[in-house]
């Protein structure tokens, strides 16, 4: 067995919902060469693995998962030509989205305060006000599961709301170019649309963000309002009072109660309004 890994590494320690049982092994990566080693071994070994940045769009298992957890902690961060920015796959896209608009750079100001990874965001094409990842995205470095290195150019994947060919993919996003311009304002609006969302989020609780896509032409969290689900519980999951997008683990709540409250909300919403509403956020099995 691979001699860095840990065993039985509680995921509830690794998630913003603060939920999920241990993982057969884990181990975290700081270089490329290392994420390329680890999958490479998991290839291998037929070793199955999930690559895990803030844990914050994903709900682990009760049972935790029954392979190889990787960490990305690939951070480095370096501005290059044309104003672009050559970023590891594992800093914080919040940060990124901070210290940019600090040096007058626009394009990823929404970035500040959404609890994710530069990777995270790329995979899930995360988003607010308008704005997403793969508008000012150039290029990825992508790990695949061999442990081979790929260098693709945007043009070659597909994205859209919440979307990107990453999800089909078996790898891991290893780092990211983005591309900026230089805008006087950057860094007020970058403020203007962090004081919002720590305004109208309840961003100080656990959560995993939006739980839910937004459907065509409908906001979910105003489906989820409207059908009076603000503050239901099941369990010690509970829709939030703030914003009804976002679900709430109150204390030492289980996986079981938050796909219980999703399910919940779910029914609510189609008997009420008539919309499927589909969740953003990713359920991590067990693998057993």
């Amino acid at each position: 067995m691979y001699s860095n890994f840990t065993k039985s590494k509680l995921l509830s320690e690794h998630s913003t919902f603060g939920i999920g049982g241990a993982a057969r092994y884990f181990i975290e990566v700081k270089e490329i060469s290392e994420l390329q080693k680890v999958l490479h071994f998991c290839f291998s070994e037929k070793l199955p693995f999930f690559v895990l940045g803030k844990g914050s769009n994903c709900l682990f298992s009760d049972d935790g998962f029954d392979g190889l957890v990787i960490l990305n902690k690939i951070d480095f961060c370096h501005e290059i030509e044309n104003h672009g920015i050559y970023v590891g796959a594992g800093f914080s896209f919040s940060l990124l989205g901070m210290q940019t608009a600090r040096r007058g750079l626009s394009g990823l100001e929404f970035a500040a305060g959404i609890p994710a990874t530069v990777g995270g965001a790329i995979f899930m094409n995360a988003g607010a006000q308008g704005s997403d990842t793969q508008s000012v995205l150039s290029e990825v470095e992508f790990v695949d599961e061999k442990g081979e290195l790929h260098l693709l150019k945007k043009e070659e994947l597909e994205f859209s709301y919440r979307f990107s060919a990453f999800q089909k993919m078996k790898g891991a996003i290893a780092s990211a170019r983005f591309c900026l311009s230089p805008q006087e304002g950057a860094r007020k609006k970058q403020l203007e649309l962090l004081d919002y969302r720590i305004r109208t989020q309840p961003y100080h609780e656990k959560t995993a963000g939006c739980v839910f896509r937004n459907p065509v032409g409908a906001s979910a969290g105003l489906l989820i309002d409207n059908s009076g689900l603000k503050g239901v519980h099941c369990g010690l999951a509970k829709v939030s009072e703030m914003h009804a997008n976002f679900l709430v683990n109150t204390g030492t709540c289980t996986s079981k109660d938050m796909l219980e409250l999703i399910q919940l909300v779910q029914k609510k919403v189609k008997e009420q309004h008539g919309y499927d509403l589909e969740p953003e956020i990713r359920v991590i099995e067990c693998q057993r």
